[in-house]
């Protein structure tokens, strides 16, 4: 791997750099709410997954759903964290319309997870080389989600629908160890396929099932390093934070705007204020939402309803026991079961969706050539066709079929390509099209010395020159490929036309 990227951004005043962290909401994959047994159910009817406890009605107590501590020791092993044996729940109070408690339950001070680690891989755009970097976790602690407040159902009033209240959510916070726009999207990408593979978090961003705060703050270039070393954050700039970030470009492109916006305030002999801001995609900029509260404005005490959350060492080792192969492993394995490459590896392990097709096209078959299939061809084919995987116009089995005519010389590497575009346009399996289209290889080496020699034959002073200088052979090959329609073995034509050629 590479050294890792710098940002910089050239001020009036000469160059600057950015800081930033982050704090990750990762909806709890659970049937039932953090507290009470409502259903988690998305796109319910608006306050139909609502019990007593949600609503906040007198008397009501909540009671610990077991599942999402399981879930919440799960993700913390998978973030090879620090795992609590006692934590506690608090009550962080302020006022919303959609919180009906009046307070969020919250950990504060004993969150369930502390320090862990995970290592993120970039890879940068314009053929710069790609580069991993460790981002510390600082902790995860458990909470309920608040409802949602809808504004554009009446131009006069707010509506209000609890459906999310009390949904448990898993807030992961790094330490300021990111420092591009793009770094900050690799870690949520790479967060994200380890919540997935872990089974704890869908991952789904479009319906706010995994969402990003990011703290953005900007210094000059050497500052960050030299307080690091003494973790002593608070000497480098003030920081703002970005809300409810759902998307990898957007994430990139309220960081770049926002860190900007410092900038000018900053050289311009202003002084960033420290708040809480919105990014409007439409505009591409930040906007201030409120100013940014401090943990004693929220006046946290320890929940009197609910008991310190005690875990014994068998219970955790019983979720430890059950953890699947987490992308970092499968990695590994990649590379020295199928002999990847570190790239390679990488991106056909980024999450299990990919690992299993690749691992159903490798099976029996040569894994490096079926690596290129699965990331250039399919995975470029469906980037730029904006699908997803599980959309796919060619299936794992009829990708390991193409590879097989190609292994067996039923069609060459050229052919295969027609073919597989074939496939796309839903023609259906690899071989039925090469019988149907006549795309076979030629593999009569007869056949071939025909061709070879009317070639030959046609172009006299190429053949001489060629004889002269046989590096430029490749000429006398594209000939008679074309001569063949594309159908003629390349290695039999080249071991020919060497042999007819006298090299």
């Amino acid at each position: 791997m590479s050294e890792r990227a710098k940002y910089i951004i050239d001020g009036d005043t000469g160059p600057w750099e950015i800081v930033l962290g982050l704090e990750v909401h990762a909806q709890v994959a659970s049937n039932a709410k953090l507290f009470s047994g409502a259903s988690t159910q998305f796109g319910a009817e608006p306050n139909s997954n609502v019990s007593l406890v949600d609503a906040a009605m007198p008397g009501m107590l909540p009671v610990i759903n077991r599942y999402c501590v399981e879930q919440a020791v799960r993700t913390g092993l998978g973030l090879a964290a620090e795992i609590h044996l006692t934590s506690r729940f608090d009550r962080k109070n302020y006022f919303y319309p959609d919180l009906p408690q009046g307070y969020q339950i919250s950990q504060f001070a004993h969150p369930i997870i502390g320090e862990g680690l995970i290592e993120v891989d970039v890879e940068p755009a314009h053929g710069d080389p790609a580069y991993s970097f460790p981002v510390r976790i600082e902790r995860l602690h458990l909470e309920q989600d608040a409802g949602k407040s809808i504004h554009d159902m009446d131009p006069g009033a707010t509506y209000v629908d609890l459906n999310r209240c009390g949904v448990a959510l898993m807030e992961i916070v790094s330490r300021p160890d990111i420092r591009t726009p793009l770094e900050a999207a690799a870690y949520v990408k790479k967060l994200k396929s380890i919540l997935v593979a872990l089974g704890t978090c869908d991952g789904d961003m479009e319906k706010g099932n995994l969402r990003a705060d990011v703290n953005v703050s900007v210094c000059r270039p050497g500052a960050y390093e030299k307080y690091r070393e003494a973790e002593d954050f608070g000497h480098l700039g003030t920081r703002c934070e970005i809300k409810n970030m759902n998307s990898f470009r957007f994430i990139q492109a309220a960081i770049e705007y926002e860190a900007r916006r410092q900038v000018e305030i900053i050289e311009a002999g202003g002084a960033v204020s420290q708040e809480t801001r919105l990014f409007d995609p439409d505009k591409g900029q930040t906007r201030s939402m409120r100013s940014k509260e401090d943990a004693h404005d929220y006046r946290y005490f320890p929940d009197p309803d609910l008991l310190p959350l005690v875990l014994t060492p068998a219970f955790v080792e019983g979720i430890r026991q059950s953890l699947p192969e987490l992308p970092d492993e499968k990695r590994a394995r990649f590379k020295s079961d199928y002999g990847l490459s570190h790239y390679d590896a990488g991106v056909l392990s980024a999450d299990a969706e990919r690992a299993n097709f690749f691992e159903q096209v490798a099976g029996g078959r040569d894994a490096k050539l079926a690596a290129n299939w699965v990331s250039q061809d399919l995975f470029g084919y469906l980037n730029r066709a904006e699908l997803d995987l599980s959309e796919s116009p060619v299936s794992a089995a009829q990708l390991g079929g193409l590879i097989d005519l190609i292994s067996s010389d039923v069609i060459s590497g050229k052919i295969a390509k027609d073919v597989f575009q074939r496939m796309i346009d839903g023609e259906g399996n690899p071989g039925e099209i090469v019988e149907k289209h006549g795309l076979k290889q030629v593999t009569d080496t007869s056949a071939i010395d025909a061709l070879v020699q009317q070639v030959i034959d046609d172009n006299p002073e190429q053949a001489a020159a060629v004889r002269e200088k046989p590096k430029t052979m490749g000429w006398f090959v594209g000939q008679v490929m074309k001569a063949s329609g594309g159908k003629a073995n390349p290695q039999a034509v080249n071991q020919i036309l060497r042999a007819r050629l006298g090299l």
